[in-house]
């Protein structure tokens, strides 16, 4: 608790100076950090942020969710599109709708030209944030249109098959990749290339702390393990459809006997191995479109309506994961008891449930929803103790599991809702500039799967890595053969370092504070000084309290009603202008100590700038002389 509090008086100092802020410069100085050291400009003059990361990343929602922070934000945001910022949502989404038809057309000017107009704008964080997703808005329309020809129901039945020509085996058929599936494959190529990016740029450590990766990673792990398993039964259809086409005296199958390796790819699915790899494939694929349409949750910070939802989700999913600990626990203590009571009775039961352990397992999970029946401890013999056991113990599992655990869940369900209900503007703003960091910086422009093909600026910056490279390896040929006559000149460095170092201390005593030194300053003081005026006006108010309350009880008692009343207003209305009157001195101070200040700054520039030209004009005149 001790180390909370410090924690919340760090957050508090940093949301006090982004209040004392007066223009953009001072804004900017603290959310860049040292802008002098660190260039506040990229490759297209945008704002590095640095401190802002550090922000996000130690969750100082405060601080990010602040007006002035906010604004910043905005600005980079809407870059090259400043006239959108102010658009109605319909018009934003009519962008985002032509965006979405024209995206070839846009990675065409983008591969070609992207120094243009077109280009930078395509660089833009909200442009990126538009192609992204409406790349990922047509990957799960592909999705569902390649489920489109059964939406009504199969045509071909289990245990039925079809092939195109009697030579044909019917696997070769259901296995081989429609050109549905194979845009599927290449959006899937597109997006683990995007992801071995990013583990690149951050980090494997970085990376896996960002649960949005690892839910991205576990998708396209599942989408690539489910056309893994697909190609497989289709290079063993093609295998066994090669022996067939082998034999030029085969002209129908049907009127053959087949080899039990090339029978089996012309059996019906009912027939198949639960193992083979293209039911495994089917199940994975399955699994892989949920996680896919679970995807549409990164996105929705983006929207002020939808983003306080998706937060309270987020933090749901969380309450549920520490509640499952509690659960598992008490549900394997049942699931392995009821299992040791009932393991005897195979065949002696009104049903197979607490037989075995899938049994088990399968009638508690479904009581907890009420889907399991009370005959499921009933024994056909007569074994009243065990079966009244049974009785206790299925009772005990239900109340305790039903009505404790579960509304406990439930409450603590409602307890994260209403905290971030409580706090929902700057819980949202938060989760959105989480989003937004993620477009600001560079690369990551076309979206997939047009990022798949390398453009002419990929390239030329590849050139110029390999330069780099191949001349640091020069360079690290020649620093072996320059070792003799470095050990030579040692000597004499080690006596011009003693003096470097002293012309450089009497510099740092000459050198002036630099920009971001000085707004640093300039904001400290003036945090100080406004602490200073909250306390004196909180001693002011703990003085007018004492006074008021120390007042003797006679004075009340010998005024008459009105007259008490009229007394009492006039004590509250000079306290409040004496209170007024003490905080506009203090304001006064305040100003005035900051004026000079800036005053003594522009002086001692000025007389520094003078001795620079001071200290140039003999150095001219023994030159002309």
């Amino acid at each position: 608790n001790d180390y909370k509090k410090l924690s919340m008086q760090c957050k508090d100092f940093v949301v006090g100076l982004l209040d004392l802020c007066r223009n953009t410069e001072e804004v900017e100085a603290i959310l860049n950090g040292d802008v002098e050291i660190h260039h506040s400009g990229g490759d297209h003059g945008r704002p590095n942020l640095s401190r802002l990361k550090l922000a996000i990343k130690y969750d100082v929602k405060k601080f990010v969710a602040h007006p002035n922070c906010q604004q910043q934000l905005l600005s980079i945001w809407y870059e090259n599109l400043s006239g959108l910022r102010q658009q109605t949502t319909a018009v934003k989404f009519l962008v985002v709708l032509a965006v979405a038809i024209g995206l070839p057309f846009l990675a065409l000017i983008y591969w070609f030209a992207p120094c243009s107009k077109m280009g930078k704008i395509m660089r833009g964080p909200f442009m990126k944030f538009v192609a992204h997703a409406a790349s990922f808005t047509i990957f799960l329309g592909l999705l569902v249109m390649n489920a489109a020809d059964r939406f009504e129901g199969t045509k071909l039945l289990p245990n039925e098959t079809s092939t195109d020509n009697a030579k044909q085996l019917f696997r070769m058929k259901t296995s081989c990749f429609s050109w549905m599936e194979m845009l599927i494959i290449s959006w899937v190529i597109g997006m683990i290339w995007t992801e071995c990016k990013e583990i690149w740029t951050q980090g494997p450590k970085e990376y896996l702390f960002e649960l949005w990766n690892m839910l991205d990673f576990g998708m396209l792990a599942i989408f690539a393990a489910s056309f893994i398993a697909r190609f497989m039964a289709f290079w063993h259809a093609s295998k066994a459809q090669s022996i067939i086409d082998a034999n030029d005296t085969l002209k129908d199958l049907t009127k053959v006997t087949l080899g039990d390796n090339v029978k089996y790819y012309n059996l019906a699915r009912i027939k198949w191995d639960p193992s083979d790899p293209q039911i495994i494939s089917e199940g994975l694929y399955a699994i892989a479109v949920v996680l896919s349409f679970s995807r549409i949750a990164y996105i929705l910070p983006a929207n002020e309506s939808f983003g306080p939802l998706q937060i309270s989700l987020g933090r749901t999913v969380k309450d549920i994961f520490k509640f499952m600990v509690i659960f598992i626990m008490v549900f394997v203590a049942f699931m392995i008891g009821m299992f040791n009571l009932y393991s005897y009775y195979i065949g002696a039961k009104q049903n197979e449930a607490f037989t075995t352990v899938e049994e088990s397992f399968k009638t508690l999970f479904w009581a907890i929803f009420g889907l399991s029946e009370v005959k499921s401890v009933v024994i056909n013999y007569n074994h009243k103790f065990i079966e009244n056991i049974g009785y206790v113990l299925y009772g005990v599992y239900n109340v305790t599991m039903v009505i404790v655990l579960l509304n406990m869940l439930i409450a603590m369900i409602n307890s994260s809702f209403q905290e971030i209900e409580d706090d929902a503007d700057v819980e949202w703003k938060f989760a959105r500039a989480k989003l937004w960091f993620s477009y600001f910086e560079e690369g990551r422009t076309l979206p997939v799967p047009f990022n798949l093909v390398p453009s002419p600026k990929s390239l030329f910056y590849l050139l110029l890595r390999l330069k780099k490279w191949i001349s640091e390896l020069f360079q690290g040929h020649k620093k072996g053969f320059q070792e003799d006559v470095e050990m030579n000149k040692f000597g004499h460095s080690k006596q011009s370092s003693l003096r470097s170092s002293e012309d450089f201390q009497l510099n740092s005593f000459n050198n002036p504070p630099r920009r971001y030194q000085k707004i640093m300053k300039r904001l400290i003081k003036r945090y100080v000084l406004q602490a200073q005026i909250d306390k004196e006006s909180d001693e002011v108010n703990e003085g007018e309290l004492n006074t008021g309350t120390s007042q003797p009880l006679s004075m009340s008692q010998d005024l008459g009603p009105e007259a008490e009343l009229r007394e009492s207003w006039r004590d509250g209305h000079g306290k409040g202008e004496l209170k007024e009157i003490k905080q506009d001195i203090s304001s006064l101070r305040y100003e005035l100590l900051e004026e000079k200040t800036q005053n003594s700054e522009d002086l001692a520039e000025l007389i520094r700038k003078l001795g620079e030209k001071l200290s140039m004009k003999p150095n001219q005149e023994e030159s002309n002389r």
